[in-house]
């Protein structure tokens, strides 16, 4: 059976405020125990019951403890400020960035041809220069690159004569000798062309009677 939420609010009848209150209580303090003990941490816990009375539990010393409190907070107090200012000037930061992003995307549109209709004669020669300027960066940047082909393409080529010269003094310098198949194949069309003028020499033995 699936147990029901149970609905927080104030019990009604004391005794059994008193007695939830009993358990509770010491159900807090113990789990703040554990917690000290398991995670090494330094745990206080401060219960005041209804009619004032004190239960409390400290894994350092409960005085130790509230100076390390006040401490902390004086701390914080005063490092509140400059984290202030820190974070405006992150927000100023950040919407400078945001405004130079939009100035950007103006600029970028209008070097396509667009959003000119709004332009001035100053702002349209703005563009133009920008755009000539591009365009002689354009045409060096391409030179450079054909440029750098035609040297690789010089570098393969010369490559190539001197291994084509290389070549042509090995084989020069060779005696062409036949194979063995090619010997063969010239003895046979030896043998062939004798055989071929055997057949064709005189005058056949029966004439037609």
């Amino acid at each position: 059976m699936v147990r029901g939420k149970i609905q927080l609010k104030r019990i009604e009848n004391a005794t059994n405020r008193q007695v939830s209150f009993s358990k509770r209580r010491n159900g807090l303090l113990k789990k703040a125990y554990e917690l000290s003990v398991l995670c090494d941490a330094e745990v206080a816990a401060i219960i005041f019951s209804q009619k004032g009375r004190l239960y409390e539990f400290s894994s350092s010393g409960m005085q130790k403890t509230i100076e390390r409190y006040h401490k902390y907070i004086k701390e914080v107090q005063t490092d509140k400020p400059e984290m202030e200012r820190h974070t405006q000037q992150l927000r100023l930061e950040a919407a400078n960035m945001v405004r130079k992003i939009e100035l950007l995307e103006v600029s970028r549109r209008k070097l396509l041809g667009q959003v000119l209709g709004s332009c001035s004669i100053e702002e349209l020669q703005e563009v133009q220069s920008q755009l000539e300027r591009s365009l002689r960066n354009i045409k060096a940047r391409k030179g450079h690159l054909f440029k750098e082909q035609i040297e690789q393409l010089k570098a393969k080529e010369r490559f190539l004569r001197e291994e084509n010269a290389k070549l042509s003094a090995k084989i020069g310098g060779e005696q062409w000798q036949p194979s063995i198949q090619q010997k063969e194949a010239a003895t046979y069309n030896k043998q062939s062309s004798e055989v071929g003028t055997e057949l064709f020499i005189g005058l056949p033995e029966n004439c037609c009677s």
